[in-house]
């Protein structure tokens, strides 16, 4: 069976793994180009994670405006300055930047939601869940569950990704700090909307 070197050339583009895995993939595949992308990609993200013990200290601060009527700061990190004035690290900037203006995150991830946010809704779903009559055995799971779903649609890493909602936005991260084999990080951001009042 017979590789193309187009093909091995585009999984390395999607990928970021050398010409030799990429070739190696295609033909564990027997030739299939999206079961060789899949094996790649989690063997991409798992190098990605491992990554994620190294300390990311440069990147940029990103802006989006949206016809002037939402604007949106954003700061990714990532290891190297040379990645971060590269154009894959730009794209993904602009990536987050706009997925921000447009899903409105209140958090970055479940480890950014503060402890008053966490105990004002843990007290919400604890007498909403009280009030439909569940058991006082399954409360404590099923105000976890409620929790979990509820600061998920409000974390940015943990929403869909508005270009591929198959994904969330904290894989698109992934899959782009595994192109560039770096560690990334998306630290904070700010989204303000015209005539929007701060509390």
């Amino acid at each position: 069976m017979s590789i193309s070197i187009d093909e091995i050339k585009r999984l390395r583009v999607l990928t970021g793994v050398g010409i030799t895995d990429a070739k190696a993939a295609l033909t564990d595949s027997e030739g299939d180009f999206d079961k060789a992308l899949a094996a790649m990609r989690k063997k991409g993200l798992t190098k990605a994670e491992k990554r994620g013990e190294k300390e990311a200290r440069e990147g940029v601060i990103g802006s989006y405006n949206h016809d002037g009527r939402i604007g949106v700061l954003v700061e990714v990190n990532c290891e190297t300055d040379f990645v971060a004035r590269g154009e894959i690290f730009a794209e993904l900037v602009k990536d987050v930047a706009m997925h921000i203006a447009a899903s409105s995150p209140e958090f970055v991830s479940l480890e950014n939601v503060t402890e008053d946010a966490k105990a004002t809704k843990t007290a919400e779903f604890t007498e909403k869940a009280k009030g439909e009559g569940k058991p006082e055995a399954m409360l404590e799971n099923i105000v976890a569950g409620m929790l979990k779903k509820h600061f998920a649609e409000r974390c940015l890493l943990d929403q869909p990704f508005i270009k591929n909602p198959d994904i969330t936005v904290g894989d698109h991260v992934k899959q782009q700090a595994a192109l560039m084999n770096e560690n990334v990080v998306v630290r904070r951001f700010s989204r303000m909307a015209l005539g929007e009042v701060s509390e």
